[in-house]
């Protein structure tokens, strides 16, 4: 009940495309139990008392009675698919929507191939119940009332056997139900497993060729998929328990009900139509409910798969938007006594500093000294533990996070490219500007490579960029940043995969654009950096100190030891 409240928004949305299933699954029922009653006329009425006019009607009756039931069926399938599927669409959106709003810090605690599964798998499960079980329930259950009717009508006393014994079987298929429930949680768990453990085998693909692991993933992989075997075969067994349970309950109901029944055709009680007409539908009930019980314990897979839906849907981002508008011009960023912790684990402390327009601000140190962290808070994948960051005096909290990340570049020694053109690469958008992607390519020093490939801008690229070179990727990622006409670009060990004459010219390019942006460089290499406006030194989250290279040389002594192991 619980998870049909939460799928009741989706629902209500459809109240026309309901009615046509429900006239559907009525049609189907009625034709259905119609068949049953129509034995009874067929035989008393014509095999009995030879009623040659009876003889005439009932067979154009029993083609209108089919063709109602296939015609109403036909409908209810139609229209209940038309309703799973696009709520399914619905949900798989909403889902999406709710991640991509997560912050980062979601994201490096949550596997990916976790999230895949949910998006895929257990909307898949959730498909099925939205576009066939519910439907099939329904229809179903209206036939089991029509067919039940029919029994009641014919035979009030026969009937009575079957609504005593019948729902007995509610006790063992609660019990059933339950475990079921129980098997698809861990079924589904164990799915996500195996996505995860293939998203990894694929990603660091070329690790496992280098270190010939092979036999190794596969041996994990194979412990993954044995687990998931034995679990779905407990799942088999759960929901095929349900048809002996009921073969057993419908047996002892059918014998009782023929030798009672036969008692009564042989003492003249009822005639031999109206008990073939009951057998008849006692039969048809049988098939009905022996789905719905079936039906009913699938749904418990269901159910637990929308459990695990519901649960991204319910995700609240913890980093909350401003609503202030971000100025049209950047002049100053500003870090004042900014602290950050991970947990219990402190990558920041009381670091102060400002980065400004027309110049270029250079943030050095080993790794771990915390300028990574820095970076985290400029585009808010976290916000500070305490103190503050602001823009021309303006705390980020405040502005709206949309319209600040579009005014931030960030070129990382990671390079992310999709399955897209190099020009949608670049621009970001469908309908781009040619002239503005062709000139942000060759500001980063990637036209020339670019317009050697079979179809320049428009050439495809492959997943992750992998038909390019390192370098090649960075070129492209810079360009991006150049594209985007950013206030703040962030240069986060960008260069490391350049030639140096590659990165000469794109150190020229950065001197040259941030006349009228924030330009700041994050690099563990010193003298990649010396020509900077700027220097901030960080060793262990602290910021030491800061200033130009000729000064740091001077009165720096952790900035000069660093620089002397990178020169010697």
């Amino acid at each position: 009940m619980k998870i049909l409240k939460r799928f009741w928004p989706y629902i209500k949305d459809y109240k026309l495309h309901f009615t046509f299933a429900i006239i559907g699954m009525v049609a189907a029922a009625l034709g259905t139990s119609s068949t049953a009653y129509l034995v009874k006329p067929v035989l008393d009425e014509i095999f009995i008392n030879k009623d040659e006019a009876m003889l005439k009607l009932l067979p154009p009756l029993v083609i209108v009675v089919y063709l109602l039931k296939g015609l109403g069926k036909f409908i209810q399938v139609y229209y209940t698919e038309y309703i799973g599927q696009d709520i399914i669409r619905r949900i798989r959106e909403r889902m999406l929507k709710s991640l991509l709003f997560m912050p980062y810090s979601y994201f490096i605690n949550q596997p990916s191939g976790e999230l895949i599964s949910r998006l895929t798998n257990d909307i898949n499960r959730i498909k099925n119940v939205v576009a066939n079980m519910i439907p099939d329930l329904l229809r179903e259950s209206l036939t089991i009332l029509a067919l039940t009717a029919v029994v009641i009508y014919q035979s009030p006393k026969l009937a009575l056997y079957f609504l005593v014994i019948m729902p007995l079987a509610v006790v063992p298929l609660n019990i059933l139900a339950k475990k079921m429930k129980k098997a698809s949680t861990k079924s589904q768990e164990k799915i996500s497993q195996l996505t995860t453990h293939l998203s990894e085998i694929f990603n660091n693909i070329e690790l496992i060729k280098a270190e010939a692991r092979e036999k190794n993933e596969l041996k994990r992989f194979a412990g993954h998929n044995r687990d998931f075997f034995d679990i779905t075969l407990k799942q088999i067994r759960i929901s095929e328990s349900v048809s002996p349970l009921m073969e057993v309950l419908g047996a002892v109901i059918i014998a009782l009900v023929i030798y009672i029944g036969g008692m009564e055709v042989i003492n003249g009680e009822i005639s031999t139509g109206t008990f073939f007409s009951f057998m008849t539908a006692l039969f048809m009930l049988y098939t009905p409910i022996k789905n719905v019980s079936k039906l009913y314990n699938k749904l418990q897979d269901a159910v637990a798969a929308a459990e695990r839906i519901f649960d991204i849907i319910d995700l609240v981002p913890d980093i909350k938007s401003g609503s202030k508008e971000p100025p049209k011009d950047f002049n100053t960023l500003c870090f004042d006594n900014v602290t950050l912790n991970y947990g219990s684990k402190e990558a920041l402390r009381d670091v102060s500093f400002c980065a400004t327009k027309n110049e270029i601000t250079a943030i050095a140190g080993d790794s771990g000294s915390g300028k990574s962290s820095i970076i985290n808070l400029i585009v808010r994948f976290f916000d500070p533990t305490s103190g503050k960051i602001t823009i021309d005096g303006v705390d980020l909290k405040e502005l709206d996070l949309e319209k600040l990340r579009k005014k931030i570049a960030l070129v990382t020694q990671r390079v992310y490219l999709f399955q897209e053109s190099i020009a949608k690469n670049v621009s970001g958008e469908e309908n781009y500007d040619k002239e503005r992607v062709v000139e942000s390519l060759k500001k980063a020093n990637a036209y020339e490579f670019v317009k050697s490939l079979p179809y320049g801008i428009e050439t495809l690229l492959s997943e992750s960029g992998a038909n390019l070179s390192g370098g090649q990727r960075q070129r492209l990622a810079i360009a991006r940043a150049l594209y985007k006409d950013a206030k703040i670009i962030i240069f986060d060990e960008a260069t490391s995969a350049l030639d140096r004459k590659s990165e000469e010219e794109i150190l020229k390019t950065l001197k040259r654009i941030s006349k009228d942006k924030i330009v700041i460089i994050i690099s563990h290499n010193l003298p990649s950096v010396t020509f900077a406006d700027k220097i901030l030194f960080m060793k262990n989250g602290k910021l030491i100190c800061k200033g130009k290279h000729e000064k740091l040389m001077e009165s720096c002594e952790e900035y000069r030891k660093l620089y002397d192991k990178f020169t010697t």
